[in-house]
């Protein structure tokens, strides 16, 4: 079910997309070298096949793990006597310093269109020589719909997919599929195969019927609970959230347990951080710094384990002082730019570093804070026409926010005093 060219590419519409980046390149056949780093199954294999069918370059994968230099150097013979040749390298993260001293002249040349592809951030796990000759794209979770539109292909496609059977694949099943695979599009399709091939069509039907624990058991992953409208998902990561809002611990533990039974670790360590920082925010920061730990621990090394470091987190931010200022704050601010009409910068607060800088007076009448008393001295930093905007409106409800309060009162009572 591979895409044959850049059109058939589910999901990654950012991307490969009319007008993105990649179709670009495609569209007018000045490709690049480039890494595509994100999750398992999210298509970096398929863009990368895709680019070759759309091309008709020739295409080679290999795997900078497993694979030797001998047969890097194949590909090389081959690009010598076909042109060019796209090259996908998967793990790239892992290629030695002899394959990539093998590699980089050919990627100068432009011989070799090279794809590199891994799960790890590129910006830290692949060398330099070889991030400065490629384009870094990131590749993202498909959604539930993308997956639903591969897997609907995958039923009707009589020649690559399974289209032959006779498949009545339920809602609620098709939903689980969807959702429980985490924007997986592989594992949603490997499942689904196995689905159908395994299953018997019932009583001398010609129709194989493809039901919830069917599905369940052939993800190894089951669902919360079966709803006809498949939103007990959602509810149910609603109500988490509300219960840790509402500092009620043995609720909040209940539905950290249902989601954990279903195997869904990837939302609840989602969620968690966002409420650390949404609920609970500057009332309390190290508990905020903790859930981040908390999370790291719980992917390190998975469920089951993972309910221990989960379930100390939801325990400290349920019983923790709650705050929303930051969310307020921020989404204050953004309202006012989504608006419009909030002015220039301030000329003293513009850059200075460049010639004719002084003569456009930007930053000539710039007080810098660290040569005055205390390190602070009073001048507008805020656009004219909002200069006297505040956004953030302190809580009492711990000892920490209490702090910034005060200090934030303070230095307004200060800035005004200069006017």
């Amino acid at each position: 079910m591979r895409p044959k060219n850049i059109e058939e590419v589910v999901g990654q519409q950012n991307l490969v997309g009319p007008g993105k980046i990649i179709r670009r390149m495609v569209d007018a056949k000045l490709l690049s070298s480039m890494i595509l780093y994100g999750p398992p199954g999210t298509g970096k294999t398929s863009i990368a096949s895709a680019i070759a069918g759309s091309t008709k370059y020739a295409f080679r994968m290999l795997n900078a793990a497993t694979d030797s230099k001998k047969e890097l150097e194949v590909v090389a013979e081959e690009a010598k006597m076909s042109g060019t040749v796209i090259l996908l390298l998967d793990e790239i993260h892992r290629l030695t310093k002899p394959k990539q001293d093998f590699l980089l002249p050919h990627l100068e040349s432009g011989r070799i269109i090279l794809i590199g592809a891994t799960t790890e951030n590129p910006y830290i796990a692949i060398n330099p020589a070889i991030r400065s000759r490629t384009q870094i794209f990131e590749v993202k979770p498909l959604t539930e719909d993308d997956i639903k539109i591969a897997i609907e292909r995958a039923l009707s496609d009589k020649t690559n997919g399974l289209g032959s059977y006779n498949v009545a694949l339920t809602s609620d099943a098709s939903t689980h599929l969807c959702r429980a695979t985490n924007g997986d599009l592989r594992s949603a399709l490997n499942a689904l195969e196995l689905a159908v091939r395994s299953t018997t069509p019932e009583n001398g039907s010609q129709e194989i019927k493809i039901s919830l624990p069917i599905i369940e058991e052939c993800l190894q992953h089951k669902a919360l609970v079966q709803d006809k409208d498949g939103d007990a998902h959602y509810d149910v990561i609603s109500a988490f959230q509300k219960s840790i809002r509402g500092s009620d611990t043995d609720a909040a533990l209940h539905y950290l347990a249902r989601l954990l039974a279903s195997g869904d670790l990837i939302s609840v360590n989602r969620r968690l951080l966002t409420i650390a920082y949404e609920d609970i925010g500057l009332a309390n920061p190290p508990a905020a710094a903790r859930t981040v730990d908390a999370v790291t621990a719980a992917e390190k090394i998975g469920l089951p384990e993972a309910r221990i470091p989960l379930a100390v987190a939801v325990i400290d931010l349920c019983l923790s002082p709650k705050s929303n200022s930051a969310i307020n704050a921020i989404d204050g601010a953004l309202a006012d730019i989504n608006r419009g009409g909030y002015g220039d910068v301030p000329a003293h607060l513009k850059d200075a570093h460049y010639q004719g800088a002084k003569i456009l007076g930007h930053g000539t009448d710039y007080l810098y804070p660290h040569d005055y008393p205390h390190d602070w001295i009073p001048q507008q930093y805020l656009p004219n026409p909002i200069k006297n905007k505040s956004y953030y409106e302190p809580k009492d409800n711990g000892r920490y926010e209490t702090v910034l309060k005060e200090q934030y009162a303070r230095l307004k009572k200060m800035q005004k005093s200069k006017k």
